[in-house]
């Protein structure tokens, strides 16, 4: 350990400077809350005790460091299932046919979906403490943070451009050397701008998250989300503006002390120079980058990693292909098609029979339609987002110094609970007497059309400056520079934020198509509606008929419209 923090010989003497001690406070206060909150989190607990929320302003500061580091444990835990997903689907196409609708079916999950199997095994995993409940809380945070994450990191490997491919053969790396120096770097703004959008999904289901029903109890764990629960059933406004105020701070703490700083480091990925007065700047980076305590350290770990990148060498000595040590049979893709089908046919077998014993086919088939009707709103939506915010988020990536100071606001409008909206939106609906079939439906957009925003950024971030100069001395100007050189470069990312936004919409819908304020409750006809009530009056079984004809659309939209164009995008990289 003391090898590791040893100052370097050309350092020593005049270690350590004051950039170090600037640092020094700073990183023992980040230790010293993350101790407390984390003993905080493991308490004794029983199932039935009373947790009591106060609405008294002075409990945010605690509350806001309990939730964000539940967002960041789970934002830890969907960045090892993203990579762990994104390279087997990529690299295997026998996993990919299952992996891809697979994870159709969890985006498309309701969050309560995940809490009703999720809650009793963590509690029984931890008896008597509540860091069961806590683990359930984190798993549901997970829930909304992880798909997107896991598809964007699947959509870069799958369209690394073919002379990077081609030099990486040249040089004969192998797998291990290919992930790290290769496919991870050219994934990397992707990653970043859809982890910062992880956190803002977090936000926008929190209240679900943290407000637990379990064995017929009400469990709010101490957190933002609760807090908001709790004013929203007191109808108290003034608590609702403190809790917004506490997520802006809390955004902009985690955004100045973890995704600038990653953000600017990241601008070495880039293809392009970034001409200095463009790229990303942190000042946290920049202290980071003067402190000699911290050079010391990236030197050790940069060792570490050079060393690393020789753990699994290219076989051969480079002047022939290696020959392939295991070949499956021609045979083998045909069996596991077979296979596959198989098991579908199981499956709506065993819906088949869930339907004619429980809930019958005249609710299926109404289930059904409410199913279309919410199919409608979200492919509306999604069409109109679009059309507003590629253009502009082409416009920022192609501008970091405005993407810097978009950034913050971006996050906190994703991470804006949608619930936050339903005093104004109840009181306008019911004052002029609109329809809530046409005006709840603009709520299941609000959260989810940030994907398409921030991967569209990264996307256009990513477009080579090179091609841009050529773009400018070729002459194309307005209309056909967009569409010869931006739409085409972006498109493979607006179909992963696309997609993303698709499936969260649809998970949406369930707080969208039936919102109350205190006592006045107004409901859309759609399936989000029907999930809801059903999950108030405790039916089973049209809850999970409710969530099973759900996950059939978004895999048959996916499958037969987002999945085309997908095929497109990496056809034309």
């Amino acid at each position: 350990m003391a090898a590791l923090f040893s100052i370097p010989p050309r350092l020593r003497g005049t270690a350590p400077n004051r950039w170090d001690w600037l640092l020094l406070p700073l990183v023992l206060a980040l230790l010293v809350l993350m101790a407390f909150g984390a003993a905080q989190m493991s308490k004794p607990f029983i199932v039935g005790q009373a947790l009591p929320i106060s609405l008294d302003p002075i409990n945010l500061p605690y509350y806001l460091l309990r939730t964000i580091l539940r967002m960041f444990t789970a934002l830890l835990v969907s960045l090892l299932f993203a990579f762990a997903f994104a390279y087997v689907a990529a690299k295997y196409r026998a996993a990919e046919k299952v992996l891809i609708p697979l994870l159709d079916v969890l985006q498309s999950v309701p969050i309560l979906g995940f809490q009703a199997i999720a809650i009793a095994p963590f509690i029984a995993l931890f008896p008597g403490n509540l860091l069961g409940v806590e683990c359930a809380a984190i798993f549901a945070i997970f829930t909304s943070q992880a798909w997107n994450m896991a598809l964007s990191l699947y959509q870069s490997f799958r369209t690394v451009p073919p002379e990077l491919s081609e030099a990486a053969r040249i040089f004969r790396l192998s797998g291990w050397q290919r992930f790290w120096r290769l496919e991870l770097p050219f994934a990397m703004p992707g990653l970043l701008w859809n982890m910062m959008m992880s956190m803002s999904g977090g936000w926008f289901f929190l209240v679900a998250a943290e407000a637990i029903t379990v064995a017929g109890q009400d469990i709010k764990l101490p957190g933002i989300g609760s807090y908001i629960a709790v004013a929203i059933d007191q109808r108290n406004l003034g608590a609702i503006g403190w809790a917004v105020g506490a997520m802006l701070a809390g955004i902009l703490v985690y955004d100045q002390l973890f995704f600038r700083p990653l953000l600017a480091w990241a601008d070495r990925f880039r293809f392009e120079d970034t001409q200095g007065e463009t790229a990303q700047r942190s000042w946290v980076l920049d202290w980071g980058r003067r402190s000699r305590w911290v050079h010391a350290l990236t030197l050790r770990i940069s060792r570490c990693f050079q060393k690393a990148m020789g753990w699994f060498p290219s076989r051969g000595d480079g002047t022939v292909a290696p020959r392939r040590t295991m070949r499956l049979p021609i045979w083998w893709p045909r069996v596991w098609d077979v296979i596959l089908t198989l098991l579908c046919i199981a499956a709506f077998t065993e819906l088949g029979l869930f339907v004619h014993q429980d809930v019958g086919w005249a609710e299926a088939w109404h289930v059904l339609g409410l199913g279309f009707l919410t199919l409608i709103r979200v492919m509306v939506l999604i069409g109109l987002a679009s059309l507003v915010w590629v253009p502009l988020s082409i416009w920022i990536g192609l501008n970091p110094r405005y993407s810097q100071k978009v950034q913050a606001l971006a996050q906190f409008l994703a991470a804006f609970p949608v619930n936050l909206l339903f005093p104004l939106v109840v009181v306008g609906l019911v004052h002029f007497q609109l329809d809530p079939n046409i005006w709840l439906s603009p709520l299941m957009v609000f959260g989810t059309q940030w994907y398409i925003l921030f991967n569209v950024v990264s996307g256009a971030a990513t477009i080579p400056y090179e091609l841009r100069l050529a773009a400018d001395n070729l002459g194309l100007r307005g209309w056909l520079k967009w569409k010869r050189v931006y739409l085409p470069a972006v498109f493979p990312s607006f179909v992963t934020g696309a997609i993303t936004a698709s499936g969260g919409s649809w998970n949406a819908s369930i707080v969208s198509e039936y919102v109350t304020w205190g006592d006045t409750s107004l409901q859309a006809q759609g399936l989000g509606s029907y999930i809801r009530q059903m999950t108030d009056a405790g039916d089973f079984h049209r809850i999970a008929l409710g969530i099973g004809v759900m996950c059939i659309y978004v895999m048959l939209v996916n499958r037969f419209f987002w999945r085309r164009l997908y095929l497109l995008a990496e056809n034309r990289r």
